[in-house]
């Protein structure tokens, strides 16, 4: 039996039933990519999204000078989506790639589109989490505007710990929106209140 921890732990919803879960966990498929695959290249349009079973993500563009600028990491247990192009059928602006080797559940557009309408608590599923997606963007915004880089890092330490162990410095001080060496010097400062 496959492990499906990941795909219990996403799909938590007080409305799913036992049968609708199997149906939804039959519909994906687990796929494996290495350290450096792209799950979704810029240009392209998403034909599907992953539950991230084990490793490491993340999404990332390219700015206007041609400087790659991480937007999100994806850890366990956390779906991997390119949103717009996923459902407004549009090229992606975004490239996702495997920053360790990535164990993933898929689920394809026509199979997620053929739950969706037909399985309610899916639909209620999904409602949440786009509002809880919506709120986190939101939030994430103002903190870039309101917060310090250092509050930025703790935050980052906190909620994801993981991405400080895996991902490229330069990876993580684009996300925060500060450079190498501001980073460097936050590291810096809290190793030496240790």
């Amino acid at each position: 039996m496959t492990d499906t921890n990941a795909l219990e732990a996403v799909y938590r919803h007080p409305l799913f039933k036992n049968d609708a879960l199997e149906k939804i966990f039959a519909a994906h498929e687990l796929v494996h990519f290495s350290k450096g695959d792209y799950l979704l290249k810029e240009q392209k349009i998403a034909n599907e999204y992953f539950i991230l079973q084990s490793g490491l993500a993340r999404s990332f563009v390219y700015d206007y000078t041609g400087n790659d600028i991480t937007i999100t990491f994806f850890g366990e247990k956390e779906i991997i989506i390119e949103v717009s192009s996923l459902f407004q059928r549009v090229p992606s602006q975004e490239n996702i790639q495997a920053l360790t080797d990535c164990c993933c559940w898929r689920i394809g557009f026509q199979d997620f589109q053929q739950l969706f309408h037909s399985i309610e608590s899916f639909r209620e599923w999904g409602r949440s989490w786009m509002a809880e997606q919506l709120f986190l963007s939101k939030q994430r915004s103002v903190e870039m505007i309101t917060t310090s880089a250092k509050e930025r890092y703790l935050k980052l330490m906190n909620e994801k710990p993981r991405v400080l162990q895996l991902a490229p410095l330069k990876q993580i001080a684009t996300y925060l929106g500060i450079t190498d060496s501001s980073l460097s010097r936050i590291r810096k400062e809290l190793s030496d209140k240790d």
